[in-house]
């Protein structure tokens, strides 16, 4: 069984977006190179960032996110972001209506049902969660094996917060990977068992 690792990129002070779910600046780092990260071309950084993001996008299998994201991003028109095969969505309401029903898409309800479902589905691959709400109730049910966070240069002040509404201590490995890319500092924490 593959790994589950919480993700996202975060400001300074630990947004994942503003108060009104606009990421800013949080993004800037993917187009601030000139080696290509995907087959878009649209997205461009540096060698560093390239050979640190490259082999661990290549790692997932299955995405979880909370329904509020993928509303956000009107359900990525039913394909799953970055060439991931799968992506697993927690929430307590139905599939949108008229959905298609062969997108990969998965609807669950609550965070154990949906790390059990994007396990099975992604095999040895990794499982990513969303940062944000989703992501700390992963992290508090103890379910997250890696923290991963890509850290912009921005202090947002407030906003959406990267471990969501977690109210108790989680204790981290110190990180084992540190890598400074343009405009984005890249950190990889175990999370303590």
């Amino acid at each position: 069984m593959g790994k589950v690792v919480m993700y996202s990129s975060v400001s300074v002070d630990g947004f994942v977006a503003d108060e009104n779910d606009q990421p800013g600046p949080l993004f800037d780092w993917l187009s601030s190179g000139d080696v290509p990260l995907d087959e878009s071309g649209e997205v461009k950084v540096s060698q560093t960032s390239y050979d640190y993001t490259r082999p661990y996008w290549d790692q997932i299998g299955v995405t979880i996110a909370g329904r509020h994201v993928f509303d956000l991003t009107d359900g990525w028109d039913g394909k799953p972001p970055g060439g991931i095969d799968h992506v697993v969505v927690v929430t307590h309401r139905p599939q949108p209506e008229g959905w298609d029903p062969e997108a990969p898409f998965h609807f669950v309800d609550g965070v154990e049902a949906a790390v059990a479902k994007a396990q099975e589905l992604a095999g040895d691959r990794m499982v990513e969660v969303a940062a944000g709400d989703v992501g700390g109730q992963v992290l508090a049910a103890g379910l997250v094996d890696e923290v991963r966070m890509d850290v912009v240069p921005v202090v947002f002040g407030s906003g959406k917060r990267y471990f969501g509404s977690v109210d108790a201590q989680h204790l981290l490995e110190d990180p084992d990977m540190v890598i400074r890319g343009n405009r984005v500092l890249h950190l990889r924490y175990r999370v303590r068992r």
